[in-house]
């Protein structure tokens, strides 16, 4: 009797089955033409991704680099006016900007920029060149950061500069280069801002985290510094 009932079940479970699949493959026909038509999008779509990638993104980066070569070469020599605006032969960092919008060129042209801006004294465009750009290398990143910061204190706006200098120290943590010198600008902006307090924490972590760069050799005489202002 029960291997009967089983039996009886699993018919009923393999009609179930057999029941659904018909559904689908119903479905399915009544529904090839779409199926057909969103097939063709999908293929449509990756060929235009593949065809942009290749025939209009990768010259124009390549087109971009090139035509950046010179203004790159300008920097160099200090020249920050040919660098930025170029000369009769070749673009600038401003142009490159300008006329490849979306490439890695005119992204890293940015950073420049700001390089350039900054050593005209001109911090409002270096502020503006340097919010733009954008990066995840590790020692570009945090060094566009810092030099954000410094950029602010240039202008006076201390919380932002403060803010960007602890952002770069945090990008730049494991960096026993780049993380002491943003650690030693914030413990100087607190150190001017009378916070003498937070200033001695800085200096003391650039001893105890950094003791083989040069702000860490140099940590003692600021931390005495702050200490005879603290009165410890």
């Amino acid at each position: 009797m029960a291997n009967t009932q089983n039996n009886e079940n699993g018919n009923d479970q393999l009609e179930s089955v057999e029941s659904s699949l018909g559904r689908t493959e119903m479905f399915i026909e009544d529904n090839k033409d779409k199926f057909l038509i969103g097939l063709g999008i999908i293929v449509l779509v990756i060929f235009g991704i593949y065809a942009y990638n290749k025939f209009i993104k990768a010259p124009k980066e390549n087109n971009a680099a090139s035509q950046m070569f010179m203004a790159e070469q300008y920097l160099e020599r200090d020249s920050f006016n040919l660098a930025l605006n170029g000369d009769s032969n070749y673009p600038g960092f401003l142009e490159i900007i300008r006329e490849f919008s979306g490439t890695k060129a005119a992204n890293n042209a940015k950073y420049y920029a700001g390089v350039c801006y900054m050593n005209l004294q001109d911090f409002d465009n270096a502020i503006k060149q340097l919010e733009g750009f954008t990066s995840s290398d590790p020692m570009l990143e945090p060094v566009s950061i810092g030099l954000l910061g410094d950029a602010y204190l240039e202008k006076g706006l201390t919380d932002k500069a403060e803010s960007n200098y602890k952002k770069a120290i945090s990008k730049a943590e494991k960096n026993n280069f780049i993380a002491p010198i943003y650690l030693q600008k914030l413990g100087v902006l607190y150190e001017e801002s009378q916070k003498f307090e937070d200033a001695l924490k800085i200096y003391e972590r650039i001893k105890s985290e950094y003791p083989s760069s040069n702000e860490g050799r140099n940590a003692d005489k600021y931390i005495q510094a702050m200490k005879i202002k603290l009165g410890k």
